[in-house]
């Protein structure tokens, strides 16, 4: 059975040519941490996440410094354990990611995004955004859905694909402590427990 042009983009990805992505990212850091493309560089992975190649759909690729926040360690004096570098972004990169493609352009909304690739310093995203004023969009039935009100800065509420798994939505375990979501767990947990002193 002869297989298609996606299904053939989608093995090269598996393994792709190192040498070629080198050079891609010797020009990516030279650019802008947020620049918008023409179209995606990772095609069959777009059009899985939605991209149709029309009016209304944006691309954009997104530079996210690798390490989280960092704690300046002291040069003086005794060290201490609270100058111990570490990370603590609570958020996966992605969502990082798009959240600064929508601040980029706020006229725009996160439809989904996919990683590209990485070095020492750098993750490399590609994050897809929709224009919902549009007619095209307004008038296609598979995407007039982020026409909706309600969907307004969704990236910000962490409705997209990264942010749901960041907060720990994918999975319905009772022993999740991430829903309905981490504040939700705090302030259960700490009631119960003023109930059992009770």
């Amino acid at each position: 059975m002869a297989k298609g042009l996606y299904h053939h983009l989608k093995q090269a990805w598996k393994n792709p040519n190192q040498e070629r992505l080198r050079e891609l990212m010797v020009v990516w850091r030279s650019e802008e941490a947020v620049i918008k493309i023409d179209k995606p560089t990772r095609l069959d992975k777009a059009r899985i996440l939605g991209y149709k190649a029309k009016k209304g759909y944006v691309v954009a690729r997104v530079r996210v410094k690798r390490g989280g926040r960092q704690r300046a360690r002291t040069n003086k004096g005794r060290k201490s354990k609270r100058h111990t570098i570490r990370k603590v972004v609570q958020m996966n990169y992605r969502w990082i990611a798009e959240i600064r493609a929508q601040k980029k352009y706020p006229n725009l909304e996160v439809l989904n995004s996919y990683p590209l690739s990485k070095d020492g310093k750098h993750y490399f995203f590609e994050v897809i955004l929709v224009d919902y004023e549009r007619p095209e969009i307004k008038n296609d039935k598979t995407i007039n859905w982020i026409c909706k009100a309600n969907n307004r800065n969704r990236v910000y509420r962490g409705l997209t694909s990264a942010g749901k798994k960041s907060r720990g939505l994918r999975s319905k375990s009772p022993t999740n402590k991430a829903r309905p979501s981490v504040r939700k767990m705090y302030i259960t947990k700490k009631r119960n427990k003023v109930v059992h002193r009770l």
